[in-house]
């Protein structure tokens, strides 16, 4: 097999002999060293980019194919949420509140947040460019992190920074949610199940606010923003890193925070009241919306992602229900509930102990005694807290069966979890491609979270359409994604050589 593009005119979007897939890469700034601080948000220094690695990996996937190739960014390419500096001069008026923990997702705030990507990833896109100048296409599908590649402006950003020739640029295209490869595989980035990540109108997704337009961004989205910029020894892309065991917090606090930030738990508060504030204030406002364009603007998602408007419907009305409806829902995933039964606690405690005061001169420190009579049921109720979160691959797993059936293909391939799958149920080949974000399990960012997994979707052998497999990176080279522990139970996994036979007409 060899590099070289097809001869003769392109294949349409419609159509591609191979295609690869891979997606939560999250590329973001780079972060200055900081010598007091040299662990504060170490997994965006630049040392730690994958720009060569991917580069590489392009490389390899034009020698290991023949025919035309299809690159699918499936969503959270950019991560623009982590995006904290600030211009020089800025043309536009900065809140307090920006200047803490980023810009706002208005249209040229974004575009200085994607330009500020650019530069700082140059390599990168050298890389994605010389894949399209060789006669190949790239995608871009929207997830919850980039949703601000909704503005055009960040979109010709994007592709001026792909620089192709004028013959090349009909070859790039952007999905506002889902994509269907040659008709078999359906491309979505999966925040649309999660009730935190969703975009609640991805056909529409903006807002105004005090009459400048902005992206509507979601719960999950706001809490990086809000909360975890301001938690830089806290990694973004990991659960385990900010989901601990009260021990195990005693522990980071003793080793980590109480030299580089002694009032992390102030930090938390004011960031979850701000998130569920902000969250709250933008869920509810209307969308921007052009009466006269309804149909136009189905019916472009719709093409642009090689389907239907009747398709596009139906994946919309399979979406998650926004949580922003359920303000105490909110509230639980910040903790907020738990803060507040803790100062209820204190505030009986208090109010029991002034008023037995008025009738018996008793010590103040018999306060301390009646709050660690109201602590156990407290602590009761937190451990039976569940966070919805981890719910997700549940909705996902239920959904899937209909989903399939809606785009009409048998083959699904998502993101967002970044958690690598590749299994079957009820006949649906579910694909997740894991994450190539700077994710680690440690703090000093040397053991790395998850794998560099992509799907790749080719020729069939034996001729009769296409097969997928879900490869592992190596750098160089590719192996066959192989899971550490079986799937769990009532999730068999999928025979991928067993293909099933179309039911017989009647």
């Amino acid at each position: 097999m060899t590099g070289a593009p097809p001869p003769g005119p392109r294949e349409p979007f419609s159509a591609a002999d191979h295609t690869i897939v891979l997606s939560d890469v999250h590329l973001c700034e780079a972060e200055p060293p900081d010598e007091r601080r040299p662990l504060w948000k170490r997994f965006k220094r630049r040392d730690l980019f994958i720009d060569d690695c991917f580069a590489r990996f392009l490389s390899w996937v034009q020698e290991v194919t023949d025919g035309s190739v299809e690159l699918i960014f499936n969503g959270d390419l950019f991560d623009f949420d982590s995006v904290t500096v600030l211009p020089e001069e800025p043309s536009f008026r900065i809140s307090w509140l920006e200047r803490l923990r980023g810009l706002n997702p208005e249209r040229r705030k974004s575009l200085f947040k994607i330009q500020r990507i650019l530069e700082d990833h140059d390599a990168w896109f050298a890389a994605v460019s010389e894949f399209l100048r060789a006669g190949h296409r790239v995608v871009f599908v929207i997830g919850n992190h980039d949703l601000e590649l909704h503005w055009p402006s960040v979109q010709e950003a994007v592709l001026t920074a792909l620089d192709p020739t004028e013959e090349h640029r009909d070859q790039v295209r952007f999905c506002e949610f889902f994509y269907v490869s040659n008709r078999d595989t359906l491309v979505q980035h999966g925040n649309q199940f999660d009730a935190y990540c969703l975009c609640a109108d991805p056909l529409h997704p903006l807002v105004k606010l005090r009459s400048e337009p902005r992206v509507r961004l979601p719960f999950g989205d706001l809490a990086q923003r809000y909360m975890l910029n301001g938690m830089g020894l806290f990694n973004p892309y990991v659960e385990e890193t900010f989901i601990r065991s009260t021990w195990e917090y005693a522990k980071f606090f003793y080793r980590y925070v109480i030299r580089v930030q002694p009032l992390l738990l102030l930090t938390w508060l004011w960031g979850a009241i701000a998130t569920l504030i902000f969250s709250l204030r933008e869920g509810f406002l209307p969308a921007i919306k052009d009466p006269l364009q309804l149909e136009e603007r189905m019916d472009d998602v719709a093409a642009r992602a090689n389907s239907r408007p009747g398709v596009a419907r139906a994946l919309l009305a399979l979406s998650a229900h926004p949580a922003i409806y359920n303000p105490w829902k909110i509230a639980r995933e910040l903790w907020l509930d738990r803060a507040l039964l803790l100062m209820l606690a204190a505030a009986l405690s208090f109010q029991a102990i002034s008023t037995l005061n008025v009738f018996v001169n008793i010590s103040v420190w018999w306060m301390a005694l009646a709050f660690a009579i109201l602590l156990p049921p407290v602590l009761f109720y937190a451990r039976t807290v569940n966070s919805d979160i981890n719910n997700m691959e549940r909705v996902i797993h239920r959904q899937l069966p209909l989903v399939a059936r809606a785009a009409g293909v048998r083959r699904v391939v998502l993101g967002h979890t970044h958690r690598e799958r590749h299994i079957g149920i009820e006949g649906v080949e579910l694909i997740n491609t894991g994450t190539w974000s700077p994710a680690y399990h440690d703090i000093e960012c040397k053991q790395p979270y998850g794998r560099k997994c992509f799907a790749w979707i080719k020729p069939d052998p034996a001729g009769d359409g296409r097969v997928s497999e879900l490869r592992e990176w190596k750098d160089p080279g590719s192996e066959v994604f192989l899971p550490d522990a079986p799937p769990r139970p009532r999730l068999p996994a999928f025979d991928l050589r067993r293909r099933e036979a179309a039911p017989a007409p009647d």
